[in-house]
C-alpha cells in the first residue's frame, strides 16, 4: 500500500507494495540516464560533425543499444503507474468494478506477452552470446545489452502480476 499515493495519475489506481515501487522507479532511473547519455553523445556527435567533420565513430550503435535499454527499463514503471494508453471511450459510463474487470483482463493479456518476450529475449541473449555477436563499429559484445533488459522484464512480469492482482481485488469488491 505504501506505493497507493504514486498511482493518482490512474484513473483506476490499484496498491502495489513500496519494494515494487521503488524498484520500478529505480529502473526508470536507469533508462533515464540511458537517455540522457544518448542526448548527450548525439549532441557530442553532430557537434564534432560540423566542427571537425566526423561524427563519434558508432554513434549509431551506441543509440540503438540505449535506445532498448531505455524502453525496456521504463516498462515497467510505465505500469505501475497505469501509464499505459487506455481507450475508456465505450467503459466511461461503466462502474468501477467493471472498469477493473475490463483492466484485469487487459493486464492478464500483458502479463501473457511479458512472458512471452522474457522467454524469448532470454534465447535470443543466449544465442548472442554463443554466437559472439557483436556491433560492427565498436564491436561492442550484443548480449551485454540484455544485462539490462532481461531483469527489466522480469520486473514488468511482476508488476504486472501485481497490478492484475489489485484490478481482480477490485473488481471483487
Amino acid at each position: 500500500m505504501a506505493g497507493a499515493d504514486l498511482l493518482t495519475e490512474h484513473p483506476l489506481p490499484v496498491p502495489v507494495p513500496g519494494w515494487l515501487v521503488t524498484l520500478c522507479r529505480g529502473f526508470a532511473a536507469v533508462g533515464g540516464a540511458a537517455l540522457l547519455a544518448m542526448m548527450f553523445m548525439t549532441v557530442a556527435s553532430v557537434t564534432l560533425r560540423t566542427v571537425m567533420g566526423a561524427p563519434i565513430p558508432g554513434d549509431f550503435e551506441m543509440v540503438e543499444i540505449l535506445s532498448a535499454i531505455t524502453v525496456f527499463c521504463f516498462l515497467p514503471w510505465c505500469q505501475v503507474v497505469g501509464g499505459n494508453v487506455l481507450v475508456d471511450f465505450f467503459t466511461m459510463k461503466s462502474g468501477p468494478r467493471t472498469n477493473h474487470l475490463l483492466e484485469a483482463v487487459g493486464d492478464l493479456v500483458y502479463l501473457a506477452v511479458a512472458v512471452l518476450l522474457t522467454w524469448r529475449l532470454w534465447h535470443g541473449a543466449a544465442e548472442f552470446r554463443s554466437y559472439g555477436e557483436s556491433s560492427m563499429v565498436l564491436r561492442i559484445p550484443t548480449w551485454w545489452s540484455f544485462v539490462i533488459i532481461m531483469p527489466a522484464m522480469a520486473l514488468l512480469v511482476v508488476t504486472t502480476f501485481y497490478t492484475l492482482r489489485g484490478h481482480l481485488r477490485k473488481a471483487r469488491a
